[in-house]
């Protein structure tokens, strides 16, 4: 688990092969959890200045791939004990979206982000969503985009900085609105069920 409060802006030594080779100050362990830009992944290597990661086929299809390179958040996985910031983070990308404006409001920024349309439920307005693994709050909610409000210091401190209209993005929804449907999703499916049973048993 996460909080969405990157540790550190790692740089990219390579990726090939599936194997994403980081330079970072942070020092894992081998098989420790790490998120890049977001995506939950396990330590496969260590060197002198850094370490490897292993991206799946299927992580590799779901995920921004052409944001492995230059800078990159890194979250490690949280600790027992740890003090609970941001807020519950999986780092399981739910889909890609696209920055279709920046709007500089002088003391903060609005960012638009195109989504697609089926994952609008899972965005709540005043909830929060993780944008390459930074923890946000959302403020307003439309038809198949949102918009957040970045502060100054996190476009400073983040890739948020480095963004631009186009530029696509690792999203994860809250995942708690992602359980209430699946529950939700459940019941009426087992309701469906019970109701044909039922109308069987007449005839």
């Amino acid at each position: 688990m996460f909080t969405g409060l990157i540790r550190e802006m790692a740089t990219v030594k390579s990726f090939a092969n599936n194997t994403l080779t980081l330079q970072a100050s942070y020092r894992p362990k081998m098989g420790d959890s790490i998120a890049i830009n977001g995506v939950c992944l396990s330590v496969t290597a260590i060197s002198n200045d850094g370490f490897s990661v292993e991206l799946s086929p299927e992580t590799q299809g779901t995920v921004a791939l052409e944001n492995l390179k230059g800078k990159v958040h890194i979250e490690p996985a949280m600790m027992m004990g740890d003090r609970f910031e941001g807020h519950i983070v999986q780092g399981h990308v739910d889909t890609v979206g696209t920055i279709t404006q920046i709007k500089n409001n002088g003391n903060s920024y609005d960012v638009f982000v195109e989504i697609d349309p089926k994952f609008i439920a899972y965005i709540v307005p005043k909830g929060s969503i993780t944008i390459d693994g930074v923890s946000l709050t959302v403020n307003e909610v439309f038809e198949s985009s949102f918009r957040l409000t970045i502060i100054p210091i996190t476009m400073k401190e983040t890739l948020f900085g480095s963004y631009q209209k186009g530029t696509r993005v690792n999203i994860e929804t809250d995942m708690f609105a992602r359980y209430i449907d699946h529950i939700l999703q459940h019941k009426k499916s087992s309701l469906d069920w019970n109701t044909v049973n039922r109308m069987s048993a007449l005839y």
